[in-house]
């Protein structure tokens, strides 16, 4: 069972108040859980301190920590909401209360895909922790799947590859939407889970002593250059994510390169550049494999220079240079932002300003026509700061305002938010964020609808191409239109995205049919 003691041990610049808070939500818990046990045979309390504990390494505060230990006492206790409120507080009542709303309901299939995204996202319009919290939450069950009823299992773990990991690795999680996959992979393809640990066991030994020579060359020539301040690992590729790059490679594990990839901590982003000059005199860069996440970031926020390198003691290697704070922020992602310091002592009244996801309160009730009564949640009237707002959270409002189907409001999400991407440029330098293999098509109704509806031809790096050509990162696209052009049926089989595919059966609904009247002679 997890204690106090590691709960707080892991906890990051808590005061003494913070501390007590801390110990009063777990004995609190305990008292309230006592004598319930979870399929495991273990005591329930070791699943909240098991979220807790998790909050804690991600930086969170005593607030968060606090309501991830109480998460489920109301709904699984007897415990109501007015003693959490009197012992606790508005603000951790409210996160708890949050969390809980997102349990009520079970559905099957995509039904219930779409009502646990639903009320997860209107929860997360209210408070981000909430949403964090629900991720340590599902981290946890994920942990203990094993003891879950099998015929539950592979659901679970589906919903979590599919929904979870991706909203994760969104928000800039990526340790945790590794972790969410990994422990997935098992339950949800058997042998596929054996024969990707078989390959990656294979080559990890051979990688990992030559990737340990590197490293002792890269750190000996970056102290000859005076660099004093840095620190190196070794980073192995998840499972799952081998598994699924394993599958667009054909199985042939000899064309991935980045199975283990060696990363470089430095102080400033000036000492990114200057390392990265440093390994190139020493290996020369495999063409096309040097990808700039400094200049470019990921949409969700991950920055990092990644270099693929032909070396002589260890073949080819994939080296990742990142600032302290860079690195921080790839494996905590957004919950690297949301520390105590941050939300102070008043933080119920911050939390609704700066860390406001209010923009999801657009794109729910026009989806599955929630509102505020059903779902229970407070939504901050308070208008968000734009800057704040993820971009591609600002696209997914848009995107998905006039959705009606659950299913189409699923494959929706999977194809235009939860997918591999690419990033494009326009004429101008302006950065498209797109889902891989998109086209002419989806970049140009993601400029604008209208340049979209009357496109006659697309340039790609300054050389004409077809409206179904699959789009590059790095190329640059030049959509020329035409008044009197409108979007065919064929457009919608050459769109990769539901937003595209959406607006172009929109124009052809709407463009009205020519009716050609014959004149006849009189006789």
């Amino acid at each position: 069972m997890i204690s106090t003691k590691e709960i707080l041990a892991k906890a990051k610049g808590l005061s003494q108040k913070d501390e007590a808070l801390v110990c009063d939500a777990y004995a609190f818990a305990q008292k309230a859980h006592d004598g319930s046990r979870r399929y495991s045979g273990e005591p329930y309390l070791s699943h909240p301190a098991a979220i807790a504990l998790r909050l804690a390494d991600m930086g969170l505060g005593a607030t968060t920590i606090a309501a991830g230990l109480l998460h489920d006492v109301i709904e699984d206790t007897n415990t109501t909401a007015e003693e959490i409120q009197k012992q606790f507080g508005d603000e951790i009542l409210f996160l708890v209360e949050g969390v809980t709303k997102l349990g009520h309901h079970r559905y099957h299939g995509a039904q219930r895909h779409a009502e646990s995204l639903r009320r997860l996202l209107v929860a997360t319009a209210a408070d981000i922790r909430v949403l964090i919290i629900k991720l340590a939450d599902r981290y946890h069950n994920m942990e203990t799947l094993q003891y879950v009823p099998s015929h539950k299992r592979k659901r679970i773990a589906l919903e979590t590859v599919e929904i979870f990991a991706p909203l994760a690795d969104r928000l800039g999680m990526g340790l945790l939407k590794r972790d969410l996959e990994d422990l997935a992979f098992p339950f949800i393809d058997t042998d596929a889970y054996k024969h990707t640990n078989t390959l990656r066991q294979l080559n990890k030994k051979e990688t990992e002593r030559g990737l340990e020579r590197i490293r002792k060359i890269v750190r000996k020539e970056l102290v000859k250059k005076d660099f004093s301040n840095f620190y190196t690992s070794i980073r192995i590729k998840g499972l799952w994510s081998l598994h699924k790059k394993l599958q667009r490679k054909h199985d042939d594990i000899t064309l991935i390169h980045d199975i283990a990839a060696l990363r470089i901590i430095v102080p400033a982003i000036n000492d990114c550049y200057m390392v990265i000059g440093a390994i190139h005199s020493l290996w020369k860069p495999l063409p096309g494999e040097f990808k700039d996440y400094i200049a470019l970031p990921k949409p969700n926020g991950y920055q990092s220079i990644h270099t693929t390198v032909l070396t002589h003691d260890a073949g080819i290697v994939e080296i990742q240079v990142r600032t302290k704070e860079m690195h921080e922020h790839a494996q905590f992602g957004i919950a690297s932002n949301v520390s105590y310091k941050q939300l102070g002592n008043n933080a119920s009244k911050i939390s609704s300003e700066r860390f406001s996801f209010s923009w999801v309160r657009e794109l729910i009730p026009s989806l599955l026509g929630v509102t505020k009564k059903e779902t229970g949640v407070l939504i901050t009237e308070k208008k968000p700061d734009a800057s704040l707002t993820p971009p591609w959270l600002t696209e997914l409002v848009h995107a998905q305002k006039t959705v009606t189907s659950t299913d189409e409001f699923i494959s929706g999400l999977r194809e235009d938010f939860f997918s591999h991407r690419v990033f494009v440029f326009t004429p101008h330098g302006d950065v498209v964020d797109l889902p891989i293999d998109s086209t002419p098509v989806d970049f140009a109704y993601a400029i604008h609808t209208d340049i979209g509806n009357h496109m006659r031809g697309a340039r790609v790096n300054k050389k004409l191409a077809s409206f179904n050509s699959a789009l590059k990162n790095g190329d640059v696209v030049e959509i020329m239109t035409q008044k009197n052009a409108y979007p065919t049926q064929k457009w919608v089989d050459y769109a990769r995205t539901s937003f595209a595919r959406k607006h172009i059966r929109t124009a052809l609904s709407e463009k009205e049919p020519v009716v050609i009247i014959k004149k006849t002679k009189r006789r």
